[in-house]
């Protein structure tokens, strides 16, 4: 598995793009379902774009407190689905929201401190993790 992070606009995509060719792209910001199945996935490179999006729609349609352990369960499920087959990868790219002024509106805050969360967890479990600022990526694992 791999982690991609950075700011907003900060070239992620593109330095995805340029580095994992042939993917099936699942992208939260062209309202792609989250794939939470291993079954939706059809090429051996999966690109899940938009991982905070995705945990905002979960903080917008829940009370916040089952959302941590069901991303838990999402990436599990694809971790599994990766290591069935040793030329498979999941790479997901979710914008660091985690900067700047802590947000006044309780759910805002609910989505940042739950998005945080979540990127700890795939940091934890990905073979690599990289952060990607102004197009120039800084390699963490």
């Amino acid at each position: 598995m791999h982690f991609v992070t950075g700011g907003a606009y900060n070239g992620k995509r593109k330095w995805v793009r340029e580095l994992h060719k042939q993917t099936q792209w699942v992208s939260a910001y062209h309202n792609h379902p989250l794939p939470v199945r291993s079954n939706d996935f059809v090429e051996k490179k999966i690109v899940l774009e938009g991982i905070e999006m995705w945990i905002k729609n979960d903080v917008e349609s829940s009370d916040g407190s089952n959302i941590r352990a069901n991303w838990r369960t999402y990436v599990q499920t694809w971790y599994n689905w990766e290591q069935k087959q040793e030329d498979r990868t999941i790479i997901m790219i979710g914008t660091d929201i985690s900067k700047g002024i802590v947000p006044v509106n309780k759910q805002d805050r609910i989505w940042r401190d739950i998005t945080g969360w979540v990127y700890q967890d795939l940091s934890v479990i990905s073979n690599h993790v990289d952060v990607i600022w102004y197009g120039l990526n800084q390699q963490l694992k």
